[in-house]
């Protein structure tokens, strides 16, 4: 913990309170603020030198800081830490934690109003005192120490707190996003613009479906109607998902993924979305950290997970100004070898990429084989193709198979596993170990031995990708984390180059502007743009090293600075 330790809250009188702590979490200092003089006190202490701020809520706190052009180095987010400590394995004395349930509270959006600061429960849903924030702050540290991996849990705790500042910093300066290129791309794949109807080329697609169906009233946009009218035009299909048709030689099939492919593109990425989310040069999602179970980030806003790769050429850089676009090879397979010590794997992954290095080894026969069979590995698809090609891999990686197989089992017999930091998963539920229980008495249905097969195998395939998808997530906060410190680090431009609509704290310095699981966007100044490449490619290793020490995995990215973000 940093000498610099100051919890900030409000006061019993409503004040800002900052109150200093010592080595040993106890208050040592406290200062009341009024609202007006709040964020230039942290702007004055964030210039004395390191300091870590612990706070109910970064989404709440945060942006009225960025507004007011102040950024923070480093902080501590009581509620997502709260939220890994509480359902820990390596906790075990949680002094009081887990009963400290009025932060258990779900994540909130960045706050967008004028309000400078509001810790109000009507806001975050976690209390909003300053002694609340210290004590729980208390009741953290001391769980931390005396869990079975300390240094592990402390790790992920300030990782997941840095990505609680990220993820406010992205929505705050946006994805440079050129309005007239997206509406260039809606033209040309959906048609001009109408306002009493369907584009003309959705249309024209959907009047080819019911051709070819035979059904001129063929409803389409209706799963249970389209999958009736397939049947009868005898496509006998279970869904309308594009792998399952395209298994298929129908007439209808080319039409209708053509017709799926842009119904999508109008509905979630339409006139109307570019008139909701982009305003003044930038796409501004809206980012939750830990919103999926594994600590995977999702979006509440803008559906910024879900860009389809044909809006790349939409994201565009300022003038003077360019973007430094970069995602990891085959991340989660490449932890896996780590996580596991395989260091079979480790070879076979080692300057190339993966999938041929398992082809080279002779566990299958072709990257795609390999490719299948390892993504089965990692998500429980242990029947067909997937299931044939997974002994091979056992045969050849036996620790890197050993480590998801035996998550699997813990996983069907109702246990938890954890990532390699130290997330773990979900308990089983009541109504699971209920079923459970029912299928091994001795009157037992074959239904429901049947229904707690498949629930147990479910479980299985859930707690096998945790610890695989978990870690990955994990290496990706310490990547984000570890290349917004290089990049604070770079030269400012002079006012004549900034980039206005980033903000008043990124608008003349390079700045994450996109995240995405395995993949990052930088907004740079041209002049900077190699300086931000080596950064980046210095934080996927020194993200290795954090995590796995010297194990022999390495991290390559494919890296690409350019206008757009478009792949070439």
């Amino acid at each position: 913990m940093p000498s610099d330790t100051v919890v900030v809250g409000r006061s019993a009188a409503g004040r800002y309170a900052l109150i200093d702590l010592d080595a040993d979490a106890s208050p040592s200092r406290a200062i009341e603020v009024d609202d007006d003089r709040f964020a230039a006190l942290v702007m004055a202490r964030e210039a004395e030198g390191d300091v870590r701020w612990v706070w109910a809520d970064s989404s709440v706190v945060y942006p009225g800081l960025l507004k007011a052009g102040v950024r923070v180095a480093r902080a501590w987010d009581l509620r997502l830490v709260h939220a890994i400590l509480r359902d820990a394995s390596a906790v075990s004395d949680d002094h009081g934690l887990r009963d400290a349930v009025s932060w258990d509270a779900a994540t909130t959006a960045p706050a967008d109003g004028d309000t400078l600061f509001d810790l109000g429960e009507s806001a975050s849903g976690v209390p909003e005192s300053a002694d609340a924030a210290v004590s729980e702050y208390r009741r953290q540290v001391a769980a931390i120490a005396s869990s079975t991996n300390p240094g592990a849990l402390w790790l992920l705790c300030a990782a997941e707190s840095a990505g609680s500042l990220i993820a406010v910093e992205l929505h705050a300066v946006g994805v440079p996003w050129s309005a007239a290129a997206h509406e260039r791309l809606l033209e040309s794949e959906l048609g001009p613009r109408r306002g009493g109807g369907l584009p003309a080329n959705i249309e024209r697609t959907a009047a080819a479906v019911r051709a070819a169906l035979g059904d001129p009233a063929a409803s389409l946009d209706s799963q249970p109607r389209l999958l009736r009218s397939l049947h009868r035009a005898g496509l006998l299909v279970q869904s309308t998902s594009r792998w399952e048709l395209a298994e298929h030689d129908h007439p209808v099939v080319a039409p209708l993924i053509a017709y799926k492919k842009l119904m999508r593109l109008y509905t979630a990425n339409g006139w109307a979305w570019l008139n909701e989310w982009v305003s003044e040069g930038r796409f501004r999602p809206v980012y939750v950290p830990a919103g999926v179970v594994t600590g995977r980030w999702a979006s509440s806003g803008g559906g910024a997970l879900q860009i389809p790769r044909t809006l790349r050429t939409a994201v565009r850089a300022d003038p003077g100004w360019t973007l430094v676009t970069a995602d990891v090879a085959q991340l989660e397979p490449r932890v896996l070898a780590a996580m596991a010590r395989d260091t079979v794997l480790a070879e076979a992954a080692s300057g190339r990429d993966l999938y041929a290095g398992i082809v080279e080894r002779g566990a299958v026969a072709s990257r795609g084989e390999a490719k299948l069979a390892m993504l089965g590995a990692m998500y429980g698809a242990t029947t067909g193709e997937s299931g044939r090609l997974l002994p091979r891999l056992r045969r050849t990686f036996p620790r890197a198979m050993g480590l998801v197989d035996e998550a699997a089992r813990t996983g069907e017999d109702g246990g938890v596993v954890h990532t390699w930091l130290g997330r773990t998963s979900p308990a089983a539920g009541d109504s699971w170990r209920d079923l459970q229980s029912r299928a091994s008495e001795a009157a037992a249905s074959g239904i429901d031995e049947t229904r707690a097969r498949r629930s147990a195998r479910d479980r299985g395939r859930f707690t096998r990708n945790f610890v695989v998808q978990g870690t990955a997530a994990e290496w990706a906060l310490a990547w984000l984390a570890d290349l917004r410190s290089r990049l604070a680090g770079l030269d400012e431009v002079d006012a004549a180059r900034a980039a206005p609509a980033s903000g008043p704290v990124f608008a003349r310095s390079a700045h994450l502007a996109f995240f995405l699981h395995d993949e990052i966007v930088v907004h740079t100044p041209i002049e900077h743009a190699e300086a931000v490449a080596d950064a980046v490619r210095a934080s996927a290793a020194s993200a290795g090293r954090l995590l796995f020490g010297t194990f022999p995995i390495d991290f390559p990215l494919d890296l690409r600075i350019g206008e757009t973000a478009e792949k070439g």
